[in-house]
């Protein structure tokens, strides 16, 4: 048996500049971080030969290509097993339309298990590369290539996409102390709101958009040297500004209500925030002054918190037998 643990992502600047229509002409850049938040594979050899998965759904299956969870199938072709395997998944938050990456920590959380399960070790970045050739290659995902990289790595970093397509993820190296301020002054609300990835990334038009991730890329590498200077208020107005660019690139990235919301934190003393991903639900990150967590949470009582805590790891096998 092999268990695997794989923290979600939290995206906080530079989003679209992943994408392969921008970064591969002119270099793109992140900043984002995982949390302690998990998704939990477990593969367990089977005396049969049937191919059992547990997730929302159960399946048995005897072949792999009847295997209705993409994810699932493709990483199994890859790692090349065939049959009498069960695979089941257990996550801390719902696993679709949140914000956190989840798909892709599914997709990381699975390879990285099944290549334990064959006794074969892979690098965080060749789990990367591979989590990146099932989702964007072959099942043709509209999506970039930024959570990869950051859930199989873990931590607080800056992520470079080069135009010679080199990935160069570097750690954000923060006084202790000023990383656990600026974790502090962090919370995400639950909008209550699920929706698909994919539906908001195909309303945005990357080629028409080049300005708009300029600006993106910009605010990544000023994000990256405000924390390095220990600058929270800067970092927390950066992020202010992000948001309404953000909206800027979709009618469906915001909604009424996230309005709402992110009108009433910012009421109540934020120096700013965002929609978490791709946008037009999922959570809502807030940045604040320490001081005014608890004006904060009283203006969005409405909405379920999500405490969390920065976590320094990607994915990783916490059990083996």
């Amino acid at each position: 048996m092999i268990i695997t643990q794989t923290s979600l992502r939290l995206s906080l600047l530079g989003g679209n500049t992943d994408f392969k229509e921008y970064y591969l002409n002119y270099g793109g850049m992140v900043v984002s971080t995982t949390i302690d938040k998990y998704v939990y594979c477990i593969v367990k050899k089977r005396f049969d030969d049937l191919i059992i998965v547990n997730y929302t759904q159960k399946e048995t299956v005897k072949r792999v290509d009847d295997i209705k969870h993409e994810l699932v199938r493709e990483a199994m072709k890859m790692v090349g097993i065939k049959k009498g395997i069960e695979i089941s998944f257990l996550a801390d938050i719902p696993s679709e339309g949140t914000g956190l990456a989840s798909s892709s920590a599914v997709t990381i959380g699975v390879l990285n298990a099944l290549y334990a399960y064959r006794g074969m070790s892979k690098s965080p970045e060749e789990i990367a590369n591979r989590a990146i050739e099932i989702e964007l290659n072959t099942l043709k995902k509209p999506i970039g290539i930024q959570d990869q990289h950051a859930i199989a790595s873990g931590g607080l970093r800056r992520i470079e996409f080069t135009a010679g397509n080199e990935i160069v993820a570097n750690r954000i190296q923060m006084n202790e102390s000023v990383k656990e301020d600026f974790n502090n002054s962090l919370m995400l609300f639950y909008t209550d709101i699920t929706r698909r990835s994919d539906d908001i990334l195909e309303s945005i038009d990357i080629k028409s958009k080049k300005n708009l991730l300029d600006q993106n890329k910009q605010l990544a590498l000023d994000g990256a040297n405000y924390l390095l200077k220990g600058d929270l208020r800067g970092f927390g107005g950066l992020l202010n500004f992000y948001w309404h660019l953000k909206k800027q690139f979709s009618d469906k990235i915001s909604t009424p209500e996230i309005d709402e919301m992110y009108k009433k934190a910012i009421e109540a003393g934020a120096y700013g925030g965002k929609i978490v991903g791709a946008g037009g639900g999922g959570f809502l990150l807030v940045m604040f002054p320490a001081h005014k967590r608890a004006k904060i949470r009283e203006a969005l009582k409405d909405y379920k918190e999500l405490p969390f805590r920065f976590s320094d790891s990607g994915s990783k096998v916490v059990y083996q037998q």
